[in-house]
């Protein structure tokens, strides 16, 4: 006899009379919606209406730690039509709507990743108990894709939590845990996930033996308690609602600048269905749909999604034979913000013990503030408990000498960016340090081959950088040298993976990746400045275009002398192309190191902190007589960006022509997660591909006309465009 074909949805009988609906993608190892989903859920509802003995209905997953994690990508990647992209919506709506209607009561059992359509099958059921695990996550993220909720999310969800609450949800694509998703009213009870089945059993007879309630989308509002019920009221009155969604377009515009179609879709869908019923949004959400699959914006947006998808199987080396080894203890060389950081997410995420050196008790005691301060930040806003945090800050030890380091398998050097400095760290831990410890060194521009150019064991010595504030930004860029053993390579990607890191392995070469396609664009922001053009217009320009932080501003963090000294080491090695106008040093003559000094090209200080808050940060007068420049010049937004963002594209297909990065995929992923390249241009390559390498490469020699040799085309973009050829195939 042969064997069952694996189903996505089965169907478990109790004698009590619930169905339960086990929800197991074949050949996953977590649930997605499939094409044929709703097909499959319409054939478990025809049996069911056939079995007068069902009183109720569980869903449930076969899965380790998923519910259901969404659609497929892949599924919507291959979408080629609006209306093919729209009747997928229209049918999965359908039976979803037919599951709420039905004559059954329906609870959802949730324990791991309860996101997207996995989240709208939930709100379609009656309740939803969800476990207390930390993997129970629950959110609606199409909006970081580029799309919006299709299967109803954005009527169903506004109608049990209320409209404000919703759209943050929907318009950030925020994940949260069980017990906040229980305060918010999306689940009615968290439990222990050994329980979670039998609860949502007993929830469902109890249900299945109370009298019949309507639950449909226009009926939700009576679950409302007194305070939701006076927010809904707002939304549904049609001068406060108009109040409400205004407010809400405002904010949003603030940070997308219309670039980002799907959050601003959201609101007209959520607002017409407040409008105009339930119904008039379903259509709307599924026409939106449609339209955000095709969009540009959607398709970079997903591929930059499986990229980082791809990255998290890369172990980082082409050699099959390399195995990576277990870390089990780590040290930290400086604890300053950097190397405090690292020691942060090293104890908290990969919970390894961490040795953390600095010269001295005061260096020492800032950086375990600073750890400590990362942790009760992360208590008061409920991302950790009070335990976790403790067991955090127990993992890291302070020293002022090599104590404890023969016991260490990684050593992290987070030192001052010194050649020699570095070296003579490097020397002392291969002198009292673990005999086959790794040396990571967290330079940003220097050559790990210098670095390791004295080493006693070279093979040893690669490059981990990690970008500021290491908490928040999710890139690791880790570099290797010709010298690199694989299992150095494979080991340090896997400790940065359990950090929570996205990871690109890149080879060496002054400045690596991220920093050498930073260094043209902060360049050429600073010509743009010499020429009489204001700060504020030059950084303007950037933000609105997708940047999280203008160029001048992203130098005051970064710190004008840091800026500096990489910019030596890149001219050093490149050459003119990457000459810097004579700026930084007059602020640096001046004493102007940027925020770090309170003082740079913007104001600082308690008097401002209001004002930059809002995003409004005023530029210091002062730095325009520091500089010698009168800021009279007006120069059209699309040229700041051009010249700002093609510098550091045309810097990005160099970088692929010399070898320094192993694809265009990790050259995307690099830039828009290291740097904050705009998303919705898929980064560099994406970006170049989407204009055309024609196009593109007469831009740039318009510019090199223009400008100089800086803007010179890189010849592999010559290449394809001679070719008539794509970036990514």
């Amino acid at each position: 006899m042969n064997a069952p074909e694996p189903t996505p949805l089965r169907l478990e009988l109790t004698p009590a009379g619930v169905a339960l609906v086990i929800i197991d993608t074949p050949g996953d190892a977590m649930n997605t919606l499939k094409a044929d989903f709703a097909e499959r859920l319409s054939e478990v509802l025809d049996r069911l209406e056939e079995d007068p003995g069902v009183r109720a209905l569980v869903f449930a997953s076969a899965k380790k730690d998923s519910f259901v994690a969404g659609a497929d990508i892949h599924m919507l990647e291959a979408m080629q039509t609006a209306e093919q992209a729209t009747r997928l919506s229209r049918a999965g709506q359908g039976v979803l709507d037919r599951l709420e209607r039905g004559r059954w009561p329906s609870v959802a059992a949730i324990h791991g990743a309860c996101l997207g359509g996995g989240l709208e099958l939930a709100l379609a059921c009656r309740e939803r108990v969800a476990s207390n695990d930390p993997k129970t996550k629950l959110g609606l993220p199409e909006v970081q894709l580029g799309l919006l909720p299709g299967l109803g999310g954005t009527q169903r969800l506004p109608r049990w939590i209320g409209v404000q609450p919703a759209l943050d949800l929907m318009l950030t694509g925020r994940h949260v845990d069980a017990r906040k998703a229980r305060r918010l009213g999306i689940v009615d009870e968290v439990v222990p996930e050994s329980i979670l089945v039998a609860v949502a059993t007993e929830r469902a007879l109890r249900l299945a033996a109370e009298p019949a309630k309507k639950t449909t989308l226009d009926a939700l509002k009576g679950f409302f308690d007194k305070e939701e019920l006076t927010e809904l009221a707002l939304a549904e009155n049609p001068l406060g609602r108009r109040v409400l969604f205004d407010q809400a377009k405002k904010r949003l515009g603030s940070k997308t600048h219309g670039k980002y179609p799907a959050p601003e879709r959201i609101l007209q869908v959520v607002k017409l269905g407040l409008e105009r019923g339930a119904r008039a949004g379903m259509e709307a959400e599924a026409a939106a749909f449609g339209e955000l699959c095709m969009s540009r914006e959607a398709q970079h947006l997903i591929q930059i999604f499986l990229a980082t998808q791809e990255l998290k199987k890369d172990r980082g080396t082409a050699d099959t034979s390399a195995e990576a080894r277990d870390t089990q203890r780590v040290g930290v060389l400086g604890a300053g913000l950097m190397g405090a950081g690292i020691a942060h997410l090293s104890a908290l995420n990969a919970e390894v013990p961490v040795r953390l050196k600095d010269k001295d008790d005061p260096a020492l005691a800032r950086g375990l503030g600073y750890v400590r301060g990362l942790c009760d930040e992360a208590v008061a806003r409920r991302r950790l408990t009070p335990i976790e945090a403790a067991c955090a800050m127990s993992r890291i030890t302070p020293t002022r000498d090599m104590s404890g380091f023969q016991a260490v398998d990684l050593v992290i050097e987070a030192v001052y960016e010194d050649l020699e400095l570095k070296r003579r760290v490097l020397a002392e831990v291969e002198a009292e340090g673990h005999p086959q410890a790794i040396f990571a060194t967290n330079t940003s521009s220097l050559p790990i081959q210098a670095i390791a150019a004295r080493a006693r064991h070279p093979e040893r010595v690669i490059g981990m950088h990690y970008f500021s504030p290491v908490h928040r930004m999710p890139l690791l860029e880790v570099v290797v040298t010709e010298r690199t053993s694989p299992w150095v390579t494979a080991t340090v990607v896997a400790f940065g993976k359990k950090q929570g890191k996205t990871l690109i392995v890149v080879n060496d070469g002054p400045g690596f990746y991220t920093s050498r396609i930073l260094a043209p664009y902060l360049n050429e922001a600073l010509y743009i400045l010499s020429e009489g053009v204001a700060i504020e217009s030059i950084d303007r320009a950037l933000v609105e275009h997708g940047f999280p932080v203008g160029p001048i501003a992203l130098l005051d963090e970064v710190g004008i002398d840091v800026a500096s000294k990489v910019a030596g080491i890149l001219l050093e090695a490149f050459g003119t192309r990457l000459r810097p106008p004579d700026l930084t040093r007059k602020l640096l003559d001046a004493g102007r190191l940027g925020r770090k000094s309170s003082s740079g090209f913007y104001q600082y200080g308690k008097s401002v902190d209001e004002a930059s808050k809002q995003g409004k940060r005023p530029v210091d007068p002062l730095v325009y007589a520091a500089l010698d420049i009168t800021p009279n010049r007006k120069l059209d937004s699309a040229e700041i960006v051009e010249r700002c963002s093609l510098a550091m594209v045309n810097e990005a297909a160099r970088c692929l022509d010399e070898g320094i990065l192993r694809s265009a995929r990790d050259g995307d992923v690099g830039a828009i997660f290291g740097l904050g390249f705009p998303p919705y241009l898929g980064g560099p390559f994406r970006y170049a591909d989407s204009v055309g390498a024609q196009a593109l490469t007469a831009r740039l020699e318009r510019l090199a006309a223009r400008h100089g040799e800086r803007f010179e085309p890189a010849p592999g973009l010559k290449a394809l465009a001679a070719q008539g050829g794509k970036f990514h195939p």
